[in-house]
Parts: structure tokens; C-alpha cells; sequence
């Protein structure tokens, strides 16, 4: 008789007590402040023991690499951690998982190929895109985690990554001088570490789930299939998201150079500190608030109302400390040639508080589980960042590039409120998502 995927359901046994949201919460947090600590602290060593251009040069093959990556993952991890119904098995996500990232990388090499960079830096921008690749992997098996609220190891797993690469990088960059060396350095770390801890873990829990199961994917092409095409619509938000934050990086290498991008980078990337905890606090919440959604509709405005109330505080706090202490900050974060640009980094943080309330209320259109409308709304959102990149940083240079991540993080802001509000007088509670 044929297996049939009923026969092992996705879930651990009913009688193990959930941690509490808070407790989900601090794991979360902690892991996403040390990871982003560690990725702040490499633009610092790169800021330090390189120059703005080679930072310039690490921004860009992020930002030729992120919006791929984010296309073909397919955001394949949150799909993993809100799905109730356990249709699908973990090894179908690694599938998928696996043949988006082989395109992936495909897809960036012959855009390297064709786009003719110096040696350098397609040299960098593959590096970065190889230790992307196996970030993908990293991803998946944290979803895995995540569906089963297991918090504190996505925490520990983070922090290992960013440690041990921060290490490397900083330890290559000032014996050798060579960002490309660096960066390749990065990426063997992280590849060591999924295939040893993460892959350990990810292990664990799969047993617990199935018997005599491990890591690895399922070819089981009826069930891929039927995944990628539900989840293709969040890789076309995904792609267009990234699209969204790394146009302004485009159209600043394009006009300004790499060393102002390198500036650029380097501002836009403290603000990551605010990003970290509101992902915190959506990662953490997500699963609750999908089954909130699907069955208590009033839990899920309160808990989704409280996120989003977070978020401005936490915005509105931010604005008021760049303006007051901004030159500050940028000069003992960076170097004293970086303090020049305090005014872009004000405006920088001003969009960062839209963005912050916009990240809030886009937990809850996942929640809801409607992947179809966000599509529209990011296209929107990155046409007007587009549109403004072309205007502006001609003219007004890195502050141009500042006022279009502002018009970019607007549109997303208002338009998801209402995606959430269609969906909450469209869907009755309980009904089959």
C-alpha cells in the first residue's frame, strides 16, 4: 500500500505545551538582534579596514542577488509556518526550496556574464550570491522551526551564523585587503554551519515528526508543483519587496558611484536595528496570528493592533533620535566623513517609522493568508520608488535617494490596512483559507 502523506501528519504531539508569546518573542528578538549585529558589525569592519568602495561594492552584489533569491524562495518559509491544514511535507518545501535556488544562482551568473562588471565585482557579486544560496536552505529549516514555535533554536542558529561570519570577514579583510576573499570566507562559514548545526537540528525535530526521517527533499512532483504555484504569488511580492529597498542602490551606483553607494549602504543599514525587532515581533507572532485569524477574529485585531502600535512608537523614538544626535552616531559608528550625510540620515530613518508600521500590518495580510492582492500593492509600491529614484537622485543626489525609500514604504503602509480589512468582511472566521 502507497504512503499517503496522511499517514504523518506535520505535527508534534497535541500534549506538548506551546511556549508562551512572550517567551517567543525574547528568543526572536535576541536571535535577530545578534544576526543583525553581526551583519552591521561587517559593513563596519568593511567601513573600517576597506574603503566606501568596496562597501559599495558588497552593497551591490546584495542588491543584485536579493531580489532573485527572494523571487525564486517563493517565501516558502512563511507558507511552511501558517499552514494548518499539514497538506503538504517538509521534504516538498526542501524540493521546491532546492530547485529555486539552483535557478536562482543561474539566473545571477548570467546576468554577471552579460551586464560585463570588472573582474572584482561580478567576482563579489557571485561570492555573495553563493553564501545567499545557502542562506535559502538556513530559511527553510527555520520555517520548519518556526511552525512548531521552536524559537529559541532559530535564536542560537542566528547568532552561531552571524558570529562565526563576522569573524571571518573581519580576519580575511584585514590580512588580505581583498573583499572578494572576504566574502568567500562568509560564504564557506555558512555553508559549514547548515550542513552541520542547522542540519542537526532540523534532524531532530523531523524524527520526532516521522520515524527513520531526516533532512531531504521530496520529489513527489504533484505536490511540488501545487506548492510553487501557491506560493508563487509571495515570490513575486518577495522579488518586488527587495526590488522596492534596492532600486534607490541602482540608480545611486548608476549616477553617484560606488563609493556613494557605499555611504548610502551604511546609513540605511543602522536602521536595521528597528527592522529587527519588528521581524521579532512578527516572526514570533505569525503562527498565532494565523490561527487567530481562522478562528478569533477579535484576538487577532487586538494582537495585530498592539504589533502595529509597537511599531510606530518605535518609528516616531527613532526619528527623534537621528535628528537630535544623527552627525553623532554616523561618526562614531563609521568614520568622521560619514557624519557629512546626517541630513539623508534622518530622512532615511523618517521612512524606516512608515516602514516599521507597514512590516506590522503585512504579518497580518500573511495571517490572513492572501497572497494574490500583495502582488498589486508591492508593484505599486515599487513603481513609486522607481519613479522617484529617476526624479530625484539626479538631482538632489543621496537625499533624492532618501525621499523615494520614503514614497516606497507609504504605498505598502496604506494599502495593506485595507488588504486586512477586505479580507476580514470577505472571509468569515472558520471558513477554509
Amino acid at each position: 500500500m502507497s504512503e499517503t502523506l496522511t499517514q504523518f501528519p506535520e505535527t508534534l504531539p497535541a500534549q506538548e505545551k506551546r511556549p508562551s508569546l512572550t517567551k517567543n518573542f525574547a528568543w526572536t528578538l535576541a536571535g535577530n538582534v545578534s544576526y543583525a549585529a553581526c551583519q552591521w558589525g561587517i559593513l563596519v569592519a568593511i567601513a573600517k579596514l576597506g574603503t566606501p568602495t568596496m562597501l559599495g561594492e558588497f552593497a551591490l552584489g546584495l542588491a543584485v542577488s536579493a531580489p532573485v533569491f527572494m523571487f525564486t524562495t517563493l517565501q516558502l518559509r512563511a507558507v511552511l509556518a501558517t499552514e494548518t491544514s499539514n497538506e503538504y511535507r517538509f521534504g516538498h518545501y526542501v524540493a521546491v526550496r532546492a530547485l529555486g535556488t539552483m535557478l536562482g544562482l543561474i539566473a545571477i551568473t548570467v546576468f554577471v556574464v552579460v551586464a560585463g562588471f570588472q573582474s572584482e565585482t561580478g567576482a563579489v557579486i557571485l561570492l555573495v550570491s553563493l553564501a545567499k544560496a545557502a542562506e535559502t536552505f538556513s530559511d527553510i529549516i527555520y520555517g520548519l522551526w518556526q511552525k512548531h514555535e521552536r524559537f529559541g533554536r532559530i535564536a542560537i542558529a542566528l547568532a552561531g551564523r552571524g558570529i562565526l561570519s563576522l569573524a571571518a570577514i573581519t580576519l580575511v579583510l584585514r590580512y588580505t585587503h581583498n573583499i572578494a576573499w572576504s566574502i568567500a570566507a562568509m560564504a564557506v562559514v555558512w555553508i559549514l554551519w547548515l550542513i552541520t548545526f542547522e542540519r542537526w537540528g532540523a534532524n531532530r525535530i523531523l524524527k520526532r515528526l516521522r520515524p527513520r526521517d531526516y533532512l531531504r527533499p521530496e520529489w513527489r512532483w504533484d505536490y511540488c508543483r501545487r506548492l510553487a504555484v501557491l506560493a508563487l504569488p509571495l515570490g513575486i511580492v518577495n522579488m518586488l519587496i527587495s526590488l522596492n529597498s534596492n532600486i534607490p542602490r541602482y540608480f545611486i551606483e548608476h549616477h553617484l558611484g560606488a563609493a556613494a553607494l557605499g555611504y548610502f549602504a551604511a546609513m540605511a543599514y543602522v536602521l536595521v536595528a528597528g527592522n529587527t525587532v519588528m521581524n521579532a515581533i512578527g516572526q514570533s507572532a505569525l503562527p498565532r496570528l494565523a490561527r487567530h485569524f481562522a478562528s478569533n477574529r477579535p484576538a487577532f485585531v487586538r494582537l495585530l493592533s498592539r504589533m502595529t502600535l509597537l511599531g510606530a512608537a518605535l518609528g516616531v523614538a527613532g526619528v527623534g533620535v537621528v535628528l537630535i544626535w544623527g552627525a553623532t552616531i554616523l561618526r562614531l559608528l563609521y568614520r568622521a566623513d560619514y557624519a557629512a550625510y546626517a541630513g539623508v540620515f534622518a530622512w532615511l530613518m523618517a521612512a524606516a517609522a512608515i516602514g516599521y508600521v507597514a512590516s506590522m500590518l503585512g504579518y497580518g495580510v500573511m495571517a490572513a493568508r492572501v497572497f494574490r492582492a500583495q502582488v498589486p500593492l508591492c508593484l505599486a509600491a515599487t513603481a513609486a520608488t522607481a519613479l522617484a529614484c529617476w526624479l530625484l537622485v539626479p538631482r538632489l543626489g543621496l537625499t533624492g535617494s532618501a525621499y523615494a525609500v520614503l514614497a516606497g514604504a507609504a504605498v505598502p503602509c496604506v494599502g495593506s490596512a485595507y488588504i486586512i480589512f477586505a479580507a476580514m468582511r470577505s472571509r468569515p472566521a472558520d471558513a477554509e483559507v
